[in-house]
């Protein structure tokens, strides 16, 4: 197996209907009757548009720190594909810099599940995509990947949604899913 990719039997329990992962992960399992009921393939369409975006990042994920810095700026969401994707691209400033952020999220029709694509100027490559659905009117997207060396699991979360604002919200857990530590809240409002 390719070393860099050692994530990618986690990920696949991941996406497990049964899987033992999913329940320390907190996510509920497949239900194929909610499948038919609400395909998901709309979910982002409320998001389309221009946002104004504040953000606080933890310094130090899973290091026992609790030092946040703050950013504002804006968030732009086009539609790819008819809707079947859509571009995030996020641009925000804060005392330790800028960050510009780009999200490619990919609806799959026959999971009924997005991937949620980041990458960010500085690193300039893609991190391992997050994926999950909406349920509720509350996203929740997960994948498997390291942090300083070390193997985590990430959960991603938009709640509070309504026409103009949404708040989001990425965890890490370091034991396997029993745990989260938020470590990035972003709150987007549609400019007047």
């Amino acid at each position: 197996m390719n070393p860099s990719r050692w994530w990618l039997p986690l990920l696949v329990l991941l996406s497990s209907a049964n899987a033992p992962c999913q329940a320390a992960a907190g996510i509920a399992p497949a239900n194929a009757a909610a499948d038919v009921a609400h395909d998901g393939q709309r979910d982002f369409d409320w998001e389309i548009g221009s946002w104004k975006t504040q953000l606080k990042r933890r310094l130090h994920p899973l290091a026992g720190s609790n030092e946040w810095v703050e950013y504002a700026g804006t968030t732009t969401v086009s539609k790819v594909w008819g809707g079947d994707a859509n571009l995030v691209e996020l641009d925000v400033k804060g005392p330790t810099g800028r960050i510009e952020g780009l999200s490619l999220r990919v609806y799959n029709p026959e999971s009924h599940q997005w991937s949620l694509n980041f990458a960010n100027r500085k690193m300039g490559v893609l991190v391992p995509p997050t994926i999950g659905e909406f349920k509720n009117g509350r996203g929740e997207f997960y994948n498997a990947d390291t942090l300083n060396g070390r193997a985590i699991l990430v959960r991603f979360v938009m709640s509070d949604i309504t026409a103009d604002s949404a708040r989001f919200e990425q965890s890490f857990s370091a034991d396997g899913g029993k745990t989260w530590e938020s470590n990035w809240i972003a709150v987007d409002t549609r400019p007047k």
